[in-house]
């Protein structure tokens, strides 16, 4: 577990946090953060996902904008600073380099899966669609993939949103469905952010339920 520095295509450096298994990989799976950076929280997403046997990479994409960002989930003034790292100073071009470098760092431990939550959900989305090398996809609560919800996914995806999400009404899940039959689509009688035991919005059974269906989807598709 720790630190390590990668170098997108267009010669950007920048950091992520890697957790590795105690055995053989399985293979790989990408966690791509919430708007608050690659914080504690995400750190020990990864770290989940290697004790379920898969090499973690969480990549630092906010290392763009501002190195080592780490947010809390209480402070408005934090929440603010990631709407705009995300939002307004992050470019989607280069924040997709940034993913491709990190699913290119983990195609030597075999096949590699993406995971990723609130914004991290959006670019879970985009990278099924857009880069290369991604073998399944699971997306958390991804604000705003009803507006990019005609994309054609490259791999087997799997969303999960809450029913209490106010953020993301229940009408955009079902234009996502509708524009997307193929797509694994879950509703948990949850709030935004349900996965995160940080938030007070925290469900713990919609959280190990939602994990259960990721690993088993990444099992069937990874190893």
């Amino acid at each position: 577990m720790g630190q390590r520095q990668l170098t997108a295509s267009d010669g950007f450096t920048f950091g992520a946090y890697e957790a590795l298994p105690a055995g053989k990989p399985k293979g790989a799976v990408l966690v791509i953060q919430e708007i608050f950076g690659v914080n504690a929280h995400v750190r020990a997403v990864a770290d989940g996902y290697a004790q379920a046997g898969y090499v973690a990479l969480a990549p630092q994409i906010f290392d763009r904008a501002e190195a080592n960002v780490e947010l809390g989930y209480t402070d408005q003034d934090e929440f603010q600073k990631g709407i705009k790292l995300a939002f307004q100073d992050l470019k989607m071009p280069q924040t997709l380099l940034d993913l491709q470098a990190g699913i290119d760092a983990l195609a030597g431990y075999g096949k590699v899966g993406v995971v990723g939550y609130c914004f991290g959900g959006l670019l879970t989305w985009l990278s099924a669609c857009e880069l290369k090398g991604v073998v399944a996809a699971s997306a958390y609560y991804g604000g705003g993939i009803a507006k990019e919800a005609t994309r054609a996914p490259k791999c087997p995806v799997m969303m999960h949103f809450g029913e209490r999400d106010a953020h993301i009404p229940l009408t955009d899940v079902e234009t996502i469905r509708a524009a997307q039959p193929g797509v694994q689509i879950f509703v948990y009688a949850a709030d935004h952010g349900f996965n995160c035991d940080a938030r007070g919005s925290y469900d713990a059974p919609s959280a190990k339920l939602a994990l259960e269906r990721t690993l088993a989807f990444f099992g069937q598709h990874l190893g």
